[in-house]
């Protein structure tokens, strides 16, 4: 008895030199770099040194702390961001002076008075959101989906998860597929924006779609990509009878000037010009819908 008694007085010994804690406890802080849970070492298989365990640990701590369904939100944008957007988030989220209303993908607490307007897109409209948000501030709760929402097929894929925050009423779906649906031949690409539509319609949403700004692929030649792309969406949303916005022609004369280097995004003159005219064309449908809501 005496030897393990000793034995155990050693081992406690260890464990506070070592980690600052007593037997039987967790150690307070990990080995830098060195996963305490399978979750972790998951995480770190799948984002490498993108993100710092010492991060993930802050992000978790806050996160976890979280109500409910904020909570939620932040599992589903972990689940949906993926290897590149997630770490730019959680690094995001993890500051002290981080802004729901300035991130994009923030969690929004709606104003129950004013109309409830979400955006889906690629990065393009990744860019634009927190800017249209804060020229609608007062007028609607401007929300994002939970991705980088890249191709159809990601759309039909995940659009219930998109549509789903705080419940999945809303007054306008303001909706581009195109850039990451490149390779499809024009049937291929018809036929899953049909599936999208098929997925928006029960919101009872009021649908907008936004035609595919220019962009060039590299090594593909130099002419713009989107022309091909709008035609087919164009006559999609024309058998439905969903208005299209033209992000493509309010830019395309200028777009020397308003793409960077890799002459597909935006720089900030761009999104400023994106930014606006989207805001501008989501005003006008909220005053349509108001307007058809009046007794005649």
């Amino acid at each position: 008895m005496k030897f393990i008694d000793a034995l155990r007085k050693l081992l406690a010994a260890a464990m506070v030199a070592l980690f600052g804690v007593t037997a039987g406890a967790q150690p307070a802080t990990a080995p830098a770099g060195e996963p305490t849970t399978a979750a972790e070492a998951a995480l770190q298989d799948k984002y490498g040194d993108k993100v710092t365990l010492e991060d993930y640990r802050t992000y978790r701590r806050i996160v976890d702390a979280l109500p409910p369904e904020q909570l939620a939100w932040e599992m589903v944008l972990e689940d949906q961001l993926g290897g590149f957007y997630f770490p730019i988030h959680l690094k995001s989220r993890i500051k002290p002076d981080f802004n729901a209303f300035t991130s994009d993908w923030g969690y929004i607490v709606d104003d129950p008075d004013l109309p409830r307007i979400l955006l889906i897109g690629d990065s393009i409209s990744r860019s634009y959101t927190v800017s249209v948000r804060k020229l609608l501030e007062g007028k609607a709760n401007l929300h994002r989906a939970p991705a980088n929402c890249g191709s159809t097929d990601s759309g039909t894929k995940n659009m219930a998860v998109w549509l789903d925050q705080s419940g999945s009423q809303w007054d306008i779906v303001y909706f581009n597929f195109g850039i990451h649906d490149r390779k499809k031949t024009p049937e291929q690409y018809a036929a899953n924006l049909e599936k999208v539509i098929e997925l928006l319609q029960p919101t009872g949403a009021k649908l907008i779609f936004a035609r595919t700004t220019p962009f060039r692929v590299k090594d593909e030649g130099d002419e713009d990509g989107a022309p091909p792309l709008n035609a087919t969406s164009d006559a999609v949303m024309a058998a439905h009878g969903i208005p299209v916005d033209d992000l493509h022609g309010i830019v395309v004369e200028q777009i020397e000037t308003l793409q960077g280097e890799d002459r597909t995004h935006f720089n900030a003159e761009g999104i400023k010009l994106l930014a606006a005219h989207v805001a501008a064309t989501l005003e006008a449908s909220m005053a349509e819908i108001e307007a058809a809501e009046q007794p005649q």
